[in-house]
């Protein structure tokens, strides 16, 4: 069973079998707004529904054992450069007819392709419209076993849209991987951070997070 991921909760990431996790994915899900709006001419028309675009952006930082920046993921690169980590692609709308149980954005990992210097990869998230995360529907963060397209074993949820800490907020630091010992685990850090862009997140990342 899937755990439901809390602020500051570490998992080992361990199979059923007992084997140690080699790759994985981090899927983002969320949905495009509803909203009213007045329709006929001057807006004096009856109320209907109309669906606004949301684009979130997945990204990740990977850091060395000095927690300097080697590389990063995100919409304008979406390929490490040791090809360990590869992003889907940039969504810039959401499921626009309701959860269809897809993952919108996927950042797949293969820990056996990552550079030796590699000690923590932390993943974020920005809204590029700058849409209050309270707004945007059912978004959720899960990390699993698997492919983009096909899901082995979910090893954990965690709850965006339905969290009041990420009220007001477009930019929030999921989580990370982390090296203990050889074997990697996760770190459910789920912060909101005030910054604005990708590039001011790294920067807080980098003085907070690791």
């Amino acid at each position: 069973m899937a755990i439901n991921l809390q602020k500051g909760q570490k998992i080992d990431l361990t199979k059923k079998s007992g084997n140690k996790l080699t790759n994985c994915c981090v899927g983002l899900n969320w949905g495009a707004i509803d909203k009213k709006v007045k329709g006929g001419l001057f807006g004096l028309g009856k109320e209907k529904i109309v669906k606004e675009a949301v684009d979130l952006d997945a990204s990740c930082v990977i850091f060395n054992a000095e927690n300097k920046v080697i590389d990063i993921v995100f919409f304008k690169k979406l390929f490490s450069e040791d090809r360990a980590i590869i992003h889907s692609g940039d969504d810039r709308t959401g499921d626009m007819d309701g959860d269809d149980g897809l993952d919108n954005e996927v950042i797949t990992v293969d820990f056996t392709k990552l550079h030796p210097a590699a000690e923590k990869i932390v993943f974020f998230l920005n809204s590029y419209e700058g849409h209050d995360f309270a707004t945007v529907p059912f978004a959720t963060l899960r990390i699993y076993e698997g492919t983009p397209s096909r899901v082995n074993e979910v090893f954990a949820t965690y709850d965006i849209a339905n969290d009041a800490a990420f009220r007001g907020h477009v930019s929030m630091v999921m989580g990370s991987f982390y090296k203990r010992n050889g074997d990697w685990k996760f770190n459910a850090i789920g912060e909101a951070t005030r910054d604005r862009d990708l590039r001011q997140t790294v920067v807080t990342i980098a003085n907070r997070f690791v």
